[in-house]
């Protein structure tokens, strides 16, 4: 996820609407992820600003990153899905806007139970948008789902 490259082909591939508006990934630990976009043509709303959705990808990248982090090649697997969605937005989103999900610790606890247990397991993550000049922008909370994949015999 940290390699810009690698990155953008897996963008193109699995989401090519967050490859065109530009997402990028700008840091990613094991508790907190930052994901950023730019306001430009493919992103833009006619109150010269970022539009909702773009910003909305955003935000839901900054806390799918950490998710796929813990998910990726989990024994036993595990699906991820977003099942709510909130928005808060507090001042026009113009520039850059970069989200930050600070809940990885949260995250690895669903998903380690959800393996565990191969009980559903969901947590609520908050991306929290700022602008280049650190205003708050927007805030998201997103609530993703964690199922266990059944094995195939």
């Amino acid at each position: 996820m940290t390699n810009p490259l690698k990155f953008r082909l897996f963008l193109f591939k699995n989401l090519p609407m967050a490859y065109l508006a530009g997402i990028r990934v700008k840091s990613l630990t094991e508790q907190e992820a930052q994901v950023a976009i730019s306001y430009g043509y493919l992103t833009k709303n006619p109150f010269r600003s970022i539009y909702f959705a773009c910003l909305s990808m955003a935000a839901e990248m900054a806390s799918g990153v950490l998710s796929m982090m813990y998910l990726y090649q989990a024994n036993p697997s595990v699906s991820m899905l977003v099942v709510s969605l909130e928005a808060d937005f507090s001042k026009k989103a113009v520039g850059t806007v970069t989200f930050t999900c600070q809940n990885g610790d949260a995250i690895a606890a669903a998903v380690r139970e959800t393996q565990a247990t191969g009980q559903p397991t969901s947590v609520q993550a908050l991306s929290v948008g700022h602008n280049a000049q650190g205003e708050e922008v927007a805030r998201f909370r997103v609530t993703w789902s964690y199922k266990a994949r059944t094995s195939k015999a």
